[in-house]
């Protein structure tokens, strides 16, 4: 089982989400009440709409971790999968894109339409790390 399997299937037993095809056309998503809030496109790449605010927010932490991807101008951040700590680090993450999204000034304002799919290439980190 992918890291991206486990961490839908632990996702799924959260009462607020519901499971369905992602609107980018591929894979998965979970979405709350308000909007999609995570597409899994692979085994390893999972795009999270965390919301402008919370990016904005957040962005030393984000920009510093490895297995986070932005792009600027986007509400989603792009998580890859590389171990059990980084499927952690998207269940933490999910949580604060959970109560971003509950938000009335959740991002409603103009922005980068869908989530990051074809925006992002991940590079597995032994490769970035190696030069």
């Amino acid at each position: 089982m992918s890291l991206a399997q486990r961490a839908m299937e632990r996702l799924q037993a959260w009462p607020d989400l519901t499971a369905g095809p992602a609107s980018c056309g591929t894979g998965r998503a979970l979405r709350s009440v308000h909007d999609e809030i995570v597409h899994f496109h692979s085994a390893r790449d999972v795009d999270l709409h965390l919301t402008d605010r919370a990016i904005l927010r957040f962005h030393h932490n984000l920009s510093g971790s490895s297995a986070i991807h932005l792009v600027p101008g986007s509400g989603w951040v792009t998580v890859h999968l590389d171990c059990e700590a980084d499927v952690d680090l998207l269940l933490s993450l999910l949580s604060i894109a959970l109560k971003a999204h509950q938000s009335p000034s959740a991002d409603r304002g103009p922005r980068l339409a869908g989530c990051n799919f074809h925006r992002v290439r991940v590079l597995p980190r032994d490769a970035v790390a190696g030069g």
